[in-house]
């Protein structure tokens, strides 16, 4: 079931309003589902029923609920694509894959096409430029070195980082994955722009090549 934000007691659950709650103890001590429901209005044993906000997502054109609340619900969805937008644009120093997974997860698990980007970096390894390559079909996009490579020596790229999702949720790569990868390698050693590394983002997961010894 969709996760809770943070749990208060249980007499607490049962004697308090979800309003109530929110007033009293905060946002936070919502379940997603609470938090959801105070926000669009849709009753929580409706949302209760699916294991993840992705899953929502997914549903939702289905869902029997009223338009506006179906506006509201992609209206949930947009702003936090959107927030995720705003948080990237600011310069940061790349030092793990995690910090990559961590500034592009919330967005791009929820997508529900592949799309390719690559994350610019200066001198110190700074992202001066998130990138989108290509937007792909449902478990499919289509990249080419010439593509990647044109951006980066726009944009004045003294490395690059790949990254992309898959809508299944299970980041593992595929063959394709790899085999695409070691193209922009050689590509990118031929110009002299080097790739640092490959994030594939999945469901709250993703998989660094450089973690996994694939590159």
């Amino acid at each position: 079931m969709l996760g809770q934000l943070k749990l208060i007691e249980e007499k607490e659950i049962k004697k308090d309003s979800i309003k109530e709650r929110a007033e009293q103890y905060g946002i936070g001590s919502l379940f997603d589902t609470e938090a959801l429901s105070l926000i669009t209005g849709i009753k929580e044993d409706i949302l209760i029923r699916f294991n993840s906000l992705r899953e929502l997502k997914e549903e939702l054109p289905a869902l029997n609920v009223t338009r506006l609340q179906k506006l509201k619900l992609e209206a949930f969805f947009n702003m936090a694509i959107r927030f995720s937008k705003e948080n990237r644009q600011i310069i940061k120093k790349i030092t793990a894959p995690e910090e990559v997974s961590n500034l592009l997860m919330d967005e791009m698990k929820f997508l529900q096409k592949e799309e390719f980007r690559i994350l610019i970096l200066d001198t110190k390894n700074q992202i001066t430029k998130v990138e989108t390559i290509s937007i792909g079909t449902l478990n499919a996009s289509i990249v080419h070195p010439r593509d990647v490579f044109k951006s980066a020596l726009l944009n004045s790229a003294n490395a690059i980082i790949l990254t992309h999702n898959h809508p299944s949720g299970d980041p593992t790569p595929s063959n394709e994955d790899i085999n695409i990868t070691n193209r922009l390698i050689d590509a990118g050693n031929l110009i002299g722009i080097k790739v640092l590394d490959h994030i594939i983002i999945g469901d709250n997961r993703y998989i660094s090549f450089k973690e996994k010894n694939l590159i």
